[in-house]
This record gives C-alpha cells, structure tokens and sequence, in this order.
C-alpha cells in the first residue's frame, strides 16, 4: 500500500511510520521540518510540504492509497485552536484536491463521552494545558462527520496516551466508538507502539469508515 503519513516527525508520526515499514508499506514522510525524520529505508521517501499550501500538499499527495494526517500544530502554538483547524480542514481539501480517497485523522481523546452527552473536554478535571488542543480537535471532528466525498476515519487515542506509558508494543488493544476503554484498574491507556497498530490495521481493514472510534488497552 502506498501511504502519505503527514506529521511524519512528531511522536505520533515517528511510530506509525516505524509501524508502517514494518508492515512492508511504502511511505511518503510528510513534515514540515523533514531533516527531523530518523527513519532510514527504502520505503520510505520524506518530502516537505506545509500543510496550508492546499495545492502544494495536493501534489505530494496524488498517487497515494490513503492519507494518515498526524498533524500537530505545536502545543506551545499561540495560534494552537486556529492552526489545527484550519490545518486539518485543508489536509482534507488536499486529499479530495489529490484523488485521495481514503483519510485518517489521528485527532484527541478530549472528544469522547464519559456521560451521557458529557465529553472529557468539559469536565472540569480536564488538564487546562490540554484544552485548546483538545478543543480543536473536538470542533474538527465535526466539521470532518459532514465529509461526503472521502472514505474518512477520526481516531480518538486512549485518554492516556503519553511518552509516559512504556509498554511498547504488544499488538493488544480494544475498540469503542464515542466512549472511553477503560482497563480493569478504570484506566484509558495505550503506548504510541499500539496506537500505531491500531493505525495501520485500520488503514488495512476499513472497519471504522465514515466514524470515529477510540482504541485502549
């Protein structure tokens, strides 16, 4: 399968590409700052692009069977809410712009319901640190579930999903739509390792096309 993984950098990104040429998938590595991409092999083509170049963007698209967007728009960003929608909005412009059916978005976890009606974004225990990212990411949501014309996926990870958790990758992992997956201590947890599973078996399967879902241990 040929993939575009936009993000490919980050820590999101890093993993799922690992993930990815694992798998024996060819990768284009989309960042804005490619010298950043660590992974070497021949599956692998990194290129830069910027994400608001709609156009641009469009044209390291075309060719593709399925746009992963890991995209971040930098959480010490001023611009933090603006940027990630504006950004994820015209990632998705570029894919239908490039012929690109298929959509992942790694979006956050602030969106999923831990009551009836109650997303975590708005409880008041939610990290203040957290919330306009979180927020972004909920708003685009929204405007991604009116998408007619992609094959789209929202992916929520686990609520605690952090350099923190160590548990690498074990492959194990259990699904939800729009409410958390707790363990049997109450906790939402999954290691970037098998959030880049989830990912890429995704992409392989199409189980949750036109949804959002959620993935935790």
């Amino acid at each position: 399968m040929k993939i575009a993984l936009i993000g490919a950098s980050g820590f999101v990104g890093t993993a799922v590409l690992n993930e990815a040429v694992s798998r024996g998938h060819s990768v284009t590595a989309i960042a804005r700052n490619p010298g950043n991409i660590k992974v070497a092999s021949n599956l692998v083509t990194v290129k830069k692009a910027d994400v608001f170049d709609i156009e641009g963007l469009a044209s390291v698209l075309k060719g593709h069977d399925v746009v992963i967007s890991a995209y971040n728009a930098g959480w010490g960003n001023p611009n933090l809410y603006q940027d990630f929608v504006n950004g994820s909005e015209a990632i998705q412009s570029a894919a239908k712009k490039a012929g690109v059916k298929r959509l992942l978005v790694v979006g956050g976890a602030g969106s999923l319901e831990i009551a009836p009606g109650v997303q975590l974004v708005d409880t008041p225990q939610f990290p203040a640190e957290y919330k306009t990212g979180a927020t972004a990411a909920r708003d685009y949501l929204n405007i991604i579930k009116k998408e007619t014309e992609l094959d789209w996926t929202f992916l929520s990870p686990a609520i605690l999903m952090h350099p923190g958790i160590t548990d690498g990758r074990t492959g194990k992992y259990r699904t939800s739509l729009d409410t958390p997956v707790f363990d049997a201590n109450n906790e939402s947890r999954l290691s970037v390792e098998d959030l880049s599973v989830v990912i890429l078996d995704e992409v392989e399967q199409g189980r949750f096309i036109k949804k959002r879902f959620t993935a935790a241990y």
